[in-house]
């Protein structure tokens, strides 16, 4: 790629004042480096404390018999059917790592300038922020994912994109509703990327009428793929089925705490700013089940905001890096690289990138972000 600002080793700064960490959510892999870690002299211990809390919540609130160090020790893949010792697998993980950072580098998450995650990555940022203990918080995700593993049995992905000008998501958002009322599955957008691009999580044969659809209305430099892998439809209208963002809501009534604003701060996906107070934990939670992700508005604001580094936290973190390297590699490729370059009004080759920079000048800076990836870091030091 032209750009590739993330570097295996590079210098993590300790003033984070100008440092975003990034919490990645759920994949089709999920282990990432962690067996490494669980065989560290140092960094074993504490990686095994974590997985045993979260084996503790699981096979607490599924009644399942789970033992996610072993699974690692084992190099076991989580499938769709063990969706929920991945989502404990994940936010154990995404907690343990940012104590091997304070522990053993005395670099304090706590001290950023602000965090994020996607999907499930937004419940691990909440945790590590403070706004409630882990086995509460996650206990809420476990409770619902038995609902929401059934509902991905018949949903497919598609990734919508385009070549040309900006996206009109209202016209996305029109033909999922025409599909909705047709009565014959549901269609949703569960993740704006960029604005030319979207994920879109549907029944049946939703996808294949929502590309017939759009071919209609749309320019012709619209494209939407289709990805094999199931995927449970949260972020969508499908979740409505089994009735899951109220009874998320009502789980949450008794959640702990959930009146602590979090730090740093977590700009939220459900709103794309950082929107969470001391009143508002529960109810931007019971939406973040069914709302979209706001994916793009989340990675202007680090840019517009000045961050100068993202650490991505998790085991093998995927759809965030990739977003920025996409949008560096973009911006790089629009200007070629130089700052003259964006002075000239020919440059046609991603309209829709042509049409934002003159107003959004802080997209010019993505290339110069640097990406840190915290299993990669953590396993390079000599601890």
């Amino acid at each position: 790629m032209a750009n590739d600002s993330t570097d295996l080793s590079p210098q993590l700064n300790p003033n984070l004042s100008k440092v975003a960490f990034a919490f990645r959510g759920y994949n089709v892999t999920n282990l990432g480096r962690t067996a490494e870690f669980l065989v560290h002299d140092k960094y074993g211990p504490i990686i095994e404390e974590y997985l045993k809390r979260g084996t503790r919540v699981c096979a607490d609130v599924t009644g399942r018999k789970v033992d996610l160090v072993d699974r690692v020790r084992r190099g076991q893949e989580m499938t769709l059917q063990s969706y929920a010792e991945a989502v404990a697998l994940i936010v154990s993980v995404e907690l343990a790592q940012l104590e091997l950072l304070k522990k053993f580098f005395g670099i304090d998450f706590r001290t950023g300038s602000m965090s994020f995650g996607y999907s499930l990555g937004e419940i691990g940022a909440l945790i590590a922020g403070g706004v409630s203990p882990m086995e509460d918080a996650l206990a809420i995700p476990l409770a619902l994912a038995k609902d929401s593993v059934s509902l991905a049995k018949d949903v497919t992905l598609g990734v919508l994109f385009s070549r040309g000008p900006e996206l009109s998501f209202d016209e996305v958002q029109k033909q999922c509703l025409l599909i909705n009322q047709e009565g014959n599955g549901v269609i949703g957008v569960s993740t704006y990327l960029a604005p030319n691009s979207a994920l879109l999580l549907g029944q049946s044969d939703t996808i294949d009428r929502f590309k017939i659809r759009i071919s209609k209305v749309l320019p012709n430099k619209v494209y939407l793929r289709k990805n094999d892998q199931r995927w449970p439809p949260l972020h969508t209208p499908i979740v409505w089925q089994r009735n899951i963002p109220n009874r998320a809501a009502v789980l949450m009534h008794t959640m702990a705490d959930g009146f602590t604003v979090p730090q740093p701060p977590v700009v939220s996906m459900v709103t794309g700013t950082a929107s969470y107070n001391s009143v508002n934990i529960r109810d931007t939670l019971r939406r973040w089940v069914d709302h979209p992700q706001r994916m793009w508005d989340v990675v202007y604001k680090t840019l517009v905001d000045g961050i100068e580094q993202v650490v991505h936290v998790g085991p093998e973190p995927n759809i965030i890096p990739a977003t920025f390297h996409r949008l560096a590699d973009n911006v790089d490729a629009q200007t070629e690289g130089s700052i003259r370059m964006r002075a000239l009004s020919g440059i046609v080759r991603r309209p829709w990138l042509s049409a934002l920079l003159p107003d959004r000048t802080a997209l010019l800076r993505a290339p110069q972000v640097k990406h840190i990836i915290l299993e990669d870091w953590l396993l390079g030091q000599n601890v």
